[in-house]
């Protein structure tokens, strides 16, 4: 008998999104020279584009969004000892490595992240260090990360971090990650507007933006200038890099005005599952408001062989009972109940109707013991 090959639909990230032809097209005939000598016409075009797009004087380009942090860090806490806030829940403090640490002996002290994103400010402020006391670190910045796990960081927030910053004398860097896709969520306002509140900013291109490769960092013309420095020892400088700009170039001029699809096929996937809730699982849909949507399952549901209700929906997902289900790949947060589904270019509105149809037959068929 032949084997049965079912559709896939790989919700695991963003990160898997492929350029499109267009971009692939545009990384072929790209114009190209020596970026480190600063003779790529390419990559200085999507560095003034950057610049301008997000409100700062200048930009650099980079591999990756772990290399655009910490470079960043790195060049706002100059001196080794410093300390840098972060969210205990954000990128760079859990998924970077402790990087900022291990290559650049800067010391990340945490703030407890809120559901949305924001800390305290008065925690920031009780923590803030001078170092006048010669025991402690000297406090040199502060980061947020926008989008957080999906969800757009309020506004007042940030006015907020930028007064209390300012009183302390510290810079704010932005993990923008996912900053188009906050952007995509407000009718015309430009990108400018999330960066405003911030000293710098790093931005992936790739994720949902479709670039194979890259990020950009943003800030002050004196903060790039030690960025460009930083990037060559970390073993960034590249050389004809305008093949991956051009691709840049279009993620933000082009793939950024789409993601409001992938908003919609998020939002439709979580309201399509808010029938299984509570029963099955614990789902807020207030809390989806760009690409990603985030569940937890009932722990009360027996797990068979696998160690938690989390993990069996992710292996029942990937082994559909019949051949019209497809098979849905998605991702099991910290090792729990919570499980995460992305939405991106790749992923149409069939590919996401599929994917609900086989959730949804997975707790159906779900029994309780």
């Amino acid at each position: 008998m032949a084997e049965t090959t079912h559709h896939v639909v790989d919700l695991r990230s963003d990160t898997i999104s492929k350029p499109t032809n267009a971009m692939k097209t545009a990384m072929i005939t790209a114009e190209l020279g020596d970026d480190v000598y600063g003779e790529d016409p390419t990559v200085n075009e999507l560095e003034r584009y950057a610049a301008e797009l997000f409100g700062k004087e200048a930009a650099l380009f980079v591999a990756t969004g772990t290399m655009g942090n910490l470079i960043s860090v790195a060049c706002h806490c100059y001196t080794r000892g410093s300390e840098v806030f972060v969210g205990n829940k954000c990128h760079i403090y859990v998924y970077e490595q402790g990087g900022v640490a291990q290559l650049c002996g800067i010391i990340p002290r945490t703030l407890t992240n809120n559901e949305d994103g924001t800390f305290n400010l008065s925690e920031l402020k009780a923590q803030f260090s001078t170092g006048v006391d010669p025991h402690k670190s000297v406090t040199s910045l502060v980061t947020v990360e926008n989008t957080f796990n999906g969800k757009v960081l309020p506004e007042h927030f940030l006015k907020e971090l930028r007064v209390v910053a300012d009183e302390l004398k510290i810079p704010v860097h932005l993990d923008g990650a996912r900053l188009m896709n906050a952007v995509a969520t407000m009718k015309n306002v430009a990108p400018s507007e999330f960066t405003k509140y911030v000293d710098s900013a790093n931005i992936c291109l790739s994720k949902g933006l479709c670039s194979p490769v890259g990020s950009v960092i943003v800030g002050s013309k004196e903060f790039i200038r030690r960025a460009r420095r930083m990037r060559k020892v970390l073993g960034g400088g590249m050389r004809q890099a305008g093949m991956l700009a051009a691709s840049g170039l279009m993620s933000l001029q082009v793939m950024s005005k789409r993601l409001h699809h992938d908003h919609d096929n998020a939002k439709y996937f979580a309201e399509a599952l808010l029938e299984l809730s509570p029963k099955y699982i614990s789902l807020d849909i207030n809390l989806v408001h760009t690409n990603m949507v985030f569940f937890k399952v009932n722990e009360h549901l027996p797990c068979g062989e696998s160690h938690s209700a989390g993990a069996e929906l992710v292996r029942k997902l990937l082994n559909p009972a019949s051949e019209d289900l497809a098979v849905v790949k998605a991702v099991q947060m910290g090792g729990g109940n919570q499980i995460r589904f992305v939405f991106y270019n790749d992923i149409s509105t069939a590919d996401t109707e599929a994917a609900v149809k086989a959730v949804k037959h997975v707790f159906t068929n779900w029994k309780f013991n």
